[in-house]
């Protein structure tokens, strides 16, 4: 049996394209590792965060995003008062259909200089800022440390 130079031609295509794609799958599997923030401090100094963030599975279709983004790290209170806290606060943006609404996720420390550990994984996420506040004991954190000031990025996919 003889092939064709054109089929031949193809058939040798397939054959390097088979044989590409496997390993470029590894490449994109191989970018895993976590990467460290910090340390971020809460204006005077009376909180900090510090941590690391792993991002898996980077989609670059419509809107890029990771599957799953874990971030560990631990969150510590420097203000001598009791009725001081130290806050990190996290805006996560994730994809919802073709829209990118965000979250917040908060972890609070109240114990003067002692660290209070955190982790937690999302899914679908496209952007992570941080914002650290030091401000007095409640459930959540307030609109001020919400909103005033400057969020840091800590993970954007592109």
């Amino acid at each position: 049996m003889s092939l064709s130079r054109p089929v031949a031609v193809l058939a040798l295509a397939a054959g390097t394209l088979l044989a590409i794609a496997p390993a470029a799958q590894a490449a994109t599997a191989t970018t895993e590792a976590a990467a460290p923030w910090g340390p971020r401090y809460a204006p005077g100094q009376k909180a900090k965060a510090v941590g690391t963030l792993t991002a898996k599975g980077e989609d670059h279709a419509d809107l890029p995003t990771a599957d799953t983004v874990k971030i560990t790290g631990k969150v510590y209170d420097y203000a001598a008062s009791s009725k001081v806290c130290g806050w990190a606060v996290f805006r996560i943006t994730y994809r919802d259909g073709n829209q990118l609404p965000h979250k917040h996720r908060s972890v609070r420390d109240c114990t003067y200089r002692t660290a209070k550990s955190f982790s937690f994984t999302d899914s679908d996420v496209y952007q992570v800022e941080l914002k650290v506040c030091a401000e007095g004991k409640r459930s959540k954190p307030s609109l001020n440390c919400l909103y005033a000031g400057t969020w840091k990025t800590l993970y954007l996919s592109k």
